[in-house]
């Protein structure tokens, strides 16, 4: 009969040994408690904080896909609004919140450009933030008055050539998309036009229709129906590709300078260590979203363009945008007043 063997523990070990068990077991038992509330989820409202005031292009968009998700999820996404900082404060109210799947921001062209116009952010863009999905792009348009005799880009940079500084655009918000765009424009056709600043779209377009300024590189919402209605005349799309929402007008690359290609975005985060189950689960309710009847509508109205994707795509699309603004926002020396 064989003798069965015996396996004596050193000393040490032997008192390690219930230790290491006893961390198994906790271990276990975090992960046993973690898995129902995953698997539950949602299991109370959720919340997207939009770093705008109400009412603006983002907003509208957050709100859109607030009303599809919660189909999607079974539970209410209701929206909270807090702007300030340019975009800083809302965004960092999620930064700091629990990473359990229940408060989310809605970022846009802002979440790539701030770390370039601000050296001092309250948070890390990548490090403090799980992506879920890029859900659409957005282009703008530049617009000048019926009245002017630029009819093209070609005529834009002709007459900016023959009268260096004379020509003046309007811009609403520093390191905005609709700025940026102008900035550009500027340093790709080697130009030197005025910069007129104002605190939004709505007086910019006033001062236009009025002839006191020249040009306005501007959303979609802001100018569709003026454009429609003939008070003002479109030249180009600001987007590498022409838009579904105006396929007859040409993009600014088309007219004259090559590469030329600037866009706004709309992106869903989390707070960073969320668990990938519920970022998985948010991602799917995204992709669905953006197939809605509600979201083909903002195709045209709000001169979008449907992506949605991995969370790894727009992680890469964003680290691609914040590298491309960086160089500009420092060779033109814009900074956040």
């Amino acid at each position: 009969m064989q003798k069965s063997k015996v396996t004596h523990l050193s000393g040490s070990a032997a008192r390690r040994r219930p230790r290491i068990i006893l961390a198994a077991l906790s271990a276990m038992a975090v992960l046993g408690a973690a898995a129902p509330v995953q698997a539950e989820y949602p299991a109370k409202i959720i919340k997207i904080v939009v770093p705008f005031s109400s009412g603006g292009g983002t907003d509208t968009i957050a709100r859109t896909l607030a009303q599809e998700i919660s189909s999607d999820l079974g539970k209410p996404v209701i929206i909270e609004n807090k702007p300030g900082a340019g975009t800083v404060i809302g965004t960092q109210t999620v930064a700091t919140s629990e990473p359990d799947g229940y408060t989310l921001l809605l970022a846009s062209f802002a979440h790539a450009v701030n770390p370039s116009l601000n050296s001092k952010l309250p948070f890390d863009p990548h490090k403090d933030f799980a992506a879920v999905s890029l859900i659409a792009r957005s282009l703008n348009i530049v617009v000048v008055n019926p009245a002017s005799k630029i009819k093209s880009i070609p005529d834009l940079i002709a007459e900016a050539k023959a009268n260096p500084g004379k020509l003046n655009y309007g811009t609403f918000g520093t390191g905005t998309s609709a700025h940026l765009a102008g900035e550009l424009f500027k340093a790709m056709a080697n130009v030197n036009l005025t910069t007129v600043a104002y605190r939004g779209a709505a007086p910019a377009i006033t001062d236009l229709l009025g002839g006191q300024i020249d040009v306005i590189f501007t959303t979609v919402a802001s100018a569709a129906s003026l454009v429609g209605g003939g008070q003002l005349r479109a030249l180009a799309v600001t987007t590498a590709e022409r838009s579904p929402a105006f396929p007859d007008l040409p993009t600014v690359a088309e007219g004259g300078l090559p590469g030329y290609a600037a866009e706004s975005w709309y992106g869903l985060y989390a707070p960073a260590k969320t668990p990938a189950p519920i970022i998985e689960r948010l991602n799917k309710a995204v992709a669905r979203a953006i197939q809605s009847a509600a979201f083909k509508r903002l195709e045209s109205n709000e001169g979008l363009i449907m992506v949605g994707g991995s969370p790894e795509k727009l992680d890469r699309y964003v680290q691609d945008e914040e590298a491309r603004w960086r160089k500009l926002i420092k060779d033109a020396n814009i900074k956040v007043e």
